[in-house]
This record gives C-alpha cells, sequence and structure tokens, in this order.
C-alpha cells in the first residue's frame, strides 16, 4: 500500500496533493484558505506542480487542471529556469564603440565593435575583371529581399524564380533540369578549378594569422591584399551591398559575420568564409579555426563534428544522388553528437554565379529537388550549432547568430560531380576523404569467438 501522504500524478502528470486535514467536526476543508499560484483569484484545489515537487519548491497549488496547463509556461520560467546569468559588460577598446548604439539585445558575449573612424571600403584596382554586382550602388533593389535567395543559399519564397530570371536569366519555359543546375563544359570545369585553388590559397594564407588580438577587420585586410595578388576580386564586397571582402563568423555567429575591430580573444573560434573571382568564376570555401589555447571541449567537438559532417556528405556525392540525401547524411551524424544544423542556410550551386541552382539543405526531411549530374558545381556548407538551431539578425541584416546565444561552426568545400563520383575544387594540398570506418564483420566475429570455444 502507498504512503497516503505521497502526492500522486493524475492523467495529465501533474502532482494532486493528499487533502487538507478536516475540520474538528470532520468537515473536510477544500482548499485550506489557500489560493491559486497562478493569481487567478480563485481558491486552490488539491492539485500541486509536479515539477516543484522535486525542485522541493513548496506551496504551488492550482485552482484546477484548465488553469495549470494554461499558465505552466509563465509559471516554469518564473519557478523552474534558474534566473540567467547578466551578460558581462564588454569594455570596448579605445576608439570603438557598439556598432548599434545599445539599442540592441544581443544573444550573446559577442559584440558589434565598431572603430569611431569608419574603415572606407577597400579598393580593387581596375585591371581586375569583376562581377557584374562589383560597381553597383543598388544591387538589385528593386527585387524584394525575400525573392532573392540570399547569399548562402538562404532560401525564400521565390527561390526558383530567382534561379530562372535573376541567376540565369532564363526565359519562363526554360527546361526544369536546368533550372536545377548547370552542367559545366570541359573549358569552364578548368576554369572552376582554377578560381577554387586560388580561393583555397587565400583562406590558408588568412587561417594562419588568426590569433589572440588580431581584429577581423585586420584578417579582412589580409584577405582582400591576397585576392589583389591574384588578380581576383574577393567575391562577397558589394554582393547585395555586403561591405567587407571575407565573412568572418566568431562564436554564436551562424554565418555571415562582418568583420569589426573586436580583437580576437583565447577560447574564441571563429569561421573564415572566403570567395574569389577569377576568369569568370567563383570559388567558395570557409572553415572554423580555435584561437589560442583556451577553447572548450564542446566547441572543440563542434568544429570536429562541423567537418566529420561534411566529409560524410561529400562521401555521397556521385552521379545520381539525390541532393535531398545529402541533409539526411549530415543531421545524422550531428543529431548523434548531441548538436543542431541550422535549417534556413544552405549550399548552393556555384559557377558564373556566386549562388545559383541547386539548393542543397544541410538537414534530414528536406525537399530539394533534382539529382547530381556530372559536371555540375555546387557547394555543400554545414552549419552546426551548439544548442538551438534557429537563428537571429543583427541590424546590419547580415549577421546571423544563434537565438540562445552558444556556438556555431560550419566547414564548406566547392564540388564537381565527375564520372566516377565527385572532385573537391578547394581541397586543401594532400587533403583525401578519411577512410571510413568499417565495422567488424558479425559473422567472422562469431566464427573465430566459436572456434575458441
Amino acid at each position: 500500500m502507498s504512503d497516503p501522504s505521497t502526492a500522486a500524478a493524475n492523467a495529465n502528470g501533474a502532482a494532486v496533493a493528499p487533502p487538507p486535514p478536516p475540520k474538528e467536526d470532520g468537515t473536510p476543508v477544500a482548499g485550506s484558505g489557500r489560493m491559486c499560484s497562478n493569481g487567478c483569484g480563485k481558491e486552490a484545489g488539491n492539485l500541486e506542480c509536479p515539477k516543484c515537487q522535486s525542485l522541493k519548491i513548496s506551496g504551488s497549488f492550482f485552482c484546477g487542471q484548465k488553469c495549470f496547463a494554461m499558465n505552466y509556461p509563465k509559471h516554469n520560467a518564473k519557478f523552474h529556469k534558474p534566473a540567467a546569468a547578466p551578460t558581462p559588460k564588454y569594455d570596448f577598446p579605445e576608439g570603438t564603440k557598439d556598432g548599434f548604439d545599445g539599442k540592441f539585445k544581443y544573444t550573446g558575449k559577442l559584440r558589434a565593435v565598431m572603430p569611431v573612424e569608419p574603415v572606407p571600403k577597400r579598393q580593387v584596382p581596375d585591371h581586375i575583371p569583376r562581377p557584374d554586382y562589383a560597381n553597383r550602388s543598388e544591387d538589385l533593389e528593386s527585387i524584394p529581399q525575400r525573392w532573392t535567395g540570399v547569399w548562402g543559399g538562404r532560401i525564400f519564397d521565390k527561390a526558383e524564380e530567382v534561379a530562372k530570371t535573376i541567376a540565369y536569366g532564363l526565359p519562363e519555359a526554360a527546361g526544369r533540369m536546368e533550372r536545377q543546375g548547370k552542367v559545366l563544359n570541359a573549358e569552364e570545369i578548368e576554369g572552376m578549378r582554377k578560381v577554387c585553388k586560388l580561393a583555397r590559397e587565400v583562406l590558408d594564407i588568412a587561417a594562419a594569422a588568426v590569433r589572440p588580438g588580431i581584429t577581423t577587420l585586420e584578417l579582412d585586410a589580409i584577405v582582400h591584399e591576397e585576392c589583389i595578388k591574384r588578380d581576383s576580386y574577393p567575391s562577397p564586397l558589394n554582393y547585395h551591398r555586403f561591405p567587407r571582402s571575407v565573412c568572418t563568423s566568431v562564436n554564436e555567429v551562424i554565418c555571415h559575420g562582418i568583420p569589426d575591430a573586436r580583437p580576437l580573444e583565447d577560447g574564441d573560434i571563429i569561421n573564415l568564409d572566403v570567395t574569389l573571382y577569377h576568369g569568370g568564376f567563383h570559388g567558395d570555401l570557409n572553415a572554423t579555426y580555435p584561437v589560442g589555447s583556451s577553447v572548450s571541449q564542446e566547441n572543440l567537438d563542434l568544429i570536429a563534428c562541423s567537418r566529420e559532417a561534411l566529409d560524410e556528405a561529400i562521401r555521397i556525392c556521385k552521379p545520381g544522388t539525390q541532393y535531398q540525401d545529402v541533409g539526411k547524411v549530415i543531421e545524422g551524424i550531428v543529431s548523434k553528437k548531441g548538436f543542431q544544423t541550422n535549417k534556413t542556410y544552405v549550399g548552393h550551386g556555384i559557377n558564373q554565379l556566386f549562388h545559383c541552382a541547386p539548393n542543397v539543405p544541410h538537414y534530414a526531411g528536406n525537399r530539394a529537388s533534382g539529382t547530381m549530374r556530372v559536371g555540375q558545381t555546387f557547394t555543400i556548407e554545414p552549419m552546426i550549432c551548439a544548442g538551438i538551431q534557429k537563428e537571429k539578425h543583427w541590424p546590419d541584416d547580415w549577421t546571423a547568430v544563434t537565438t540562445d546565444g552558444k556556438a556555431s561552426a560550419q566547414f564548406e568545400e566547392t564540388l564537381l560531380i565527375t564520372p566516377t563520383g565527385v572532385e573537391v575544387l578547394t581541397a586543401a594540398p594532400g587533403w583525401t576523404l578519411p577512410q571510413k570506418e568499417v565495422a567488424e564483420d558479425t559473422s567472422a566475429a562469431k566464427k573465430k569467438k566459436k572456434g575458441k570455444k
């Protein structure tokens, strides 16, 4: 027999406290004068919050199940969740200020640290060929942003229309296959190989400069100058009015961080997203790096998981693979590690255009159309979050950060589908796809074990 003094749970999970002792005349007391904890003004019954019981918080009684259920989110936030630690005040370096004048509520510790004296837009010598958007003062401004499928493959309502009318400039009746990704000829493939090799060189040079104390504006200057040395245009510059030559995404920034005057700190992580335009083609890649020697184990694991997810996605790329299968592979790895993959931003086609069809989502259950075909070039670039995968944008309309302020990591490569599989055009020198671990053959193991008996 159970102890009658122990509260039992009803069918909806709320605990039912034992009835209060009767009056001296034996008449039961409905609520002993308790008022409902939700503040509805009604007398409380015997219904008690089970979570409060487990946390040893006394006095959480409610007038009924309906009131308990309707007000539980507020009750949960007030009584069950510990108060968030105040965000440490950031000491802005001399000559800098908050880029949003203290009027924006940041989700994490990172701040937009802007120089008081603005850094002018970096210039590209006239002799270097550039994409058509490079000199636009208004980049596609006449088209609503929700139509543009903006940089990084962020999906909007009119993504297919964009691929058809903006990216390819195809007529309305253009074939569906062309809208699912251009097939490059031999000459175009060589152009892609060239620019991707140059992009890798620039990324590796910038990565070598990552250290505590350097600012992302200084990293931007390095990337810009290395592009110029290679007679290449830094593709991000002025793309939909992006103001710099590289994306620098620190800590909770998922993607598209704008370089600023904040010095990197020991324990940060940073993603460098480099794209070059050379010979009429774009080459795009990125990687995440630890800063200093004090990076948390969770963030080191996050970086490793992001690279593993990309590698395993690359492994399935070959003619006939469905683009939607990429996300299934990625999420299968990420979820096992306890992380989440962002669902807003996707991989994308890339060639003479910075971003075009196909879209390559990084999560399971996506509805990406099309299959991989020989001669297609595209990126895979999963953005993996330590906590909640959803993003919030800073007022600069570019910087996407995690809503919970936890870190995010990303790796990206530009790929070419070949007759025998896939070529990683942006691969580091000497890089090969890691050997896949093969589980021991079960039947052979059983025979071996049986033979020992």
